[in-house]
């Protein structure tokens, strides 16, 4: 498969060609459900935490005698069902990880690299530097692409990275990944996957089969 190749001022300067093995595979949707649903559950805190009866404050002593009173029997003030009392099933911080095996994510972002790619959302950008981490820079770039909900995977080396994604972030509808930390999620809600060429060399050395 060919895909056009931008300069940053959006003009086609030529092609590149995409592996198959890559970009034109069979798309697996439960692969790709199940990459999503890790990466979802992966964002997740889980610190949310609420008191039960043994951890609400008070209700050591017995409200009333049990018996003679005309009210019904109770034990603690803190009771579930009284006012301030502590909640029946509390909610309780738990980690909400889930890990998958190796050959799993690979096999996911192939199949989500390989949907894009049918899609017709896979663009290829010559290598280029942000020497001054400039939003606006980046932003003519983005624009002269025609980006709308697009996300830029490139292979700079790390100190041209930390400007690169200093001068990305503050652009609602462009997102970045270097290509040695990608998200799959990222690219997957994408409308335009843009990859430089470098980044491109990168993801066809990690993910061509071992022959």
């Amino acid at each position: 498969m060919k895909v056009d190749k931008y300069s940053i001022d959006g003009k086609v300067v030529g092609q590149v060609e995409l592996s198959d093995e890559i970009f034109s595979t069979e798309v697996n949707d439960v692969l790709i459900y199940e990459y999503i649903k890790a990466a979802n559950a992966n964002m997740r805190q889980g610190t949310h935490c609420s008191k039960g009866r043994s951890d609400v404050r008070g209700g050591g002593a017995k409200p009333w005698r049990q018996k003679g009173t005309g009210r019904a029997r109770a034990g603690t003030s803190r009771s579930p069902i009284w006012r301030g009392g502590g909640m029946i099933f509390p909610r309780a911080p738990r980690d909400y990880t889930i890990t998958l095996p190796k050959k799993i994510k690979r096999a996911a972002f192939i199949s989500i690299f390989s949907q894009k790619a049918k899609e017709g959302a896979v663009k290829v950008v010559e290598d280029f530097k942000v020497a001054d981490g400039k939003t606006k820079n980046i932003a003519k770039i983005g624009n002269a692409l025609s980006i709308t909900k697009g996300i830029l995977v490139s292979g700079n080396p790390d100190a041209e990275d930390s400007l690169l994604k200093r001068a990305i972030k503050n652009i609602p509808w462009f997102k970045y990944n270097h290509v040695s930390r990608m998200s799959g999620r990222d690219i997957f809600y994408s409308k335009e996957i843009i990859f430089t060429e470098s980044a491109l060399s990168q993801i066809n050395e990690k993910y061509a089969k071992v022959k």
